[in-house]
């Protein structure tokens, strides 16, 4: 489960091949229901949002429940009430994304520690949106889908030992189109771990 990143710059969009956000600042540091950058697919191209990380339901009564929403588990993603509707409208989204914090246990304590890639370069996080009206007010949020990690070499060391392993799903940039215009039906086919030998990790205290 990932309850902490630091999302790309907008200069660094060129990076991912995408044009630069306009009029978006994020702080390096976000948590659930923090202000994320979200890329979907607009009706003509690409486009940049900032949405809250923590997806808020059509019936939720306040923001609240962004707290528990920041990850949905691509396994029951389709049955949980406050995911259905965003997965079987098929709203996919992508996270550009410099390093994502899981907490790794050395001798019984967690230290937070930093996952990204090996070059360096940002990355692209699965994601799926919803976009409510909540007293009055426009809410864009978002989820990242996680999927199960227990073999995984690097994702396998993260979380306390008795916890079930899980992992973000990273999207390739050659797959970027594909996953923003995919219909749910289709989506398991990107339910894959990331390459092990495009990241590493390391001790990133506070």
């Amino acid at each position: 489960m990932c309850a902490n990143f630091r999302p790309i710059k907008p200069n660094q969009a060129k990076l991912l091949n995408l044009p630069e956000p306009m009029n978006l600042v994020f702080s390096d540091d976000l948590y659930p229901l923090s202000d994320s950058p979200l890329i979907f697919a607009g009706k003509e191209r690409i486009e940049w949002r900032s949405v809250k990380f923590g997806l808020i339901p059509k019936w939720a009564k306040d923001m609240k429940i962004g707290r528990m929403t920041y990850n949905a588990r691509t396994e029951t993603v389709h049955e949980k009430p406050s995911f259905r509707n965003a997965w079987y409208r098929s709203q996919f989204a992508l996270i550009p994304v410099q390093t994502i914090y899981e907490p790794k246990y050395v001798n019984g304590k967690a230290q937070r520690w930093g996952i990204y890639r090996d070059d360096g370069l940002p990355f692209m996080v699965a994601a799926i949106y919803e976009n409510i009206l909540l007293n009055g007010q426009q809410v864009r949020s978002m989820s990242m889908l996680t999927i199960n990690a227990e073999e995984h070499s690097l994702m396998s060391h993260f979380h306390k030992p008795e916890d079930e392993k899980r992992s973000i799903i990273v999207i390739p940039n050659e797959l970027r189109d594909e996953w923003l215009h995919c219909n749910f039906e289709d989506a398991p086919q990107f339910f894959k771990l990331m390459n092990p030998k495009e990241f590493t990790s390391s001790h990133m205290p506070r």
